[in-house]
């Protein structure tokens, strides 16, 4: 399966958001050359990006090319494993950027493409009611998906797991929480499996785990 570019606009906004991340952090990529430099001069110019370029929310595709790189995207950023309670605000609201967990994978993909899971999800009525927690929450997502997505059948067919396609698990040796979440990449790896994109604990990554766990759901959301 070949790795298809994102659209124009996708590739701006994911750009932006990985500069953006990486000037907080201190660290900008320009070309092939790091260069360490303090994070405010260079986060103001990338906020400052045109409005109707870089900000304008993205249509999905229909085979979810775009959600998987607004995935892949975040494996760029340095992302430190908290499942942490945090207020946050509401709507477009997200913990610390250098903070993460298996859900905020998803919900910071979407939300690249102009979708906040954590107004569709407290809109669907799916959680209880809190919208700090709820969207973060695997069991919460797997129900939203189901209602307002595909549920799609459970298989051991490597080819029925389509890119943006995502899949639900149970982890019973798992640090914390015993489900887990991930995106289904475009990349296949040797026997065609496909990867998946996901954060199990060292950061967001891009790793031959489709069946590594027992699958408890399999969804696709484009809206």
């Amino acid at each position: 399966m070949a790795v298809r570019a994102p659209s124009g606009a996708v590739a701006l906004e994911v750009r932006r958001q990985i500069m953006l991340s990486l000037a907080r952090f201190g660290v900008i990529l320009m070309g092939t050359v790091s260069i360490i430099s303090g994070p405010s001069l260079f986060a103001s110019r990338i906020e400052a990006a045109p409005a109707g370029v870089a900000h304008q929310p993205v249509q999905l595709t229909d085979n979810g090319a775009n959600l998987v790189w607004a995935a892949r995207a975040q494996t760029w950023i340095p992302t430190i494993y908290n499942p942490g309670y945090r207020q946050i605000p509401y709507p477009d609201g997200d913990v610390p950027w250098y903070f993460g967990v298996c859900t905020d994978v998803i919900v910071r993909a979407y939300r690249w493409l102009g979708v906040d899971l954590q107004v569709e999800v407290h809109k669907a009525g799916v959680g209880s009611g809190d919208t700090n927690i709820d969207h973060r929450r695997v069991s919460v997502l797997r129900k939203f998906f189901a209602q307002k997505g595909r549920s799609l059948p459970i298989s051991s067919n490597p080819d029925d797991y389509m890119p943006g396609d995502i899949v639900t698990y149970y982890v019973p040796t798992a640090w914390f929480s015993k489900a887990h979440i991930a995106i289904v990449s475009d990349v296949e790896a040797t026997g065609g499996v496909p990867l998946i994109i996901h954060n199990r604990g060292f950061g967001v990554q891009e790793e031959n785990r489709l069946f590594a766990e027992k699958i408890t759901g399999h969804y696709r959301y484009l809206p």
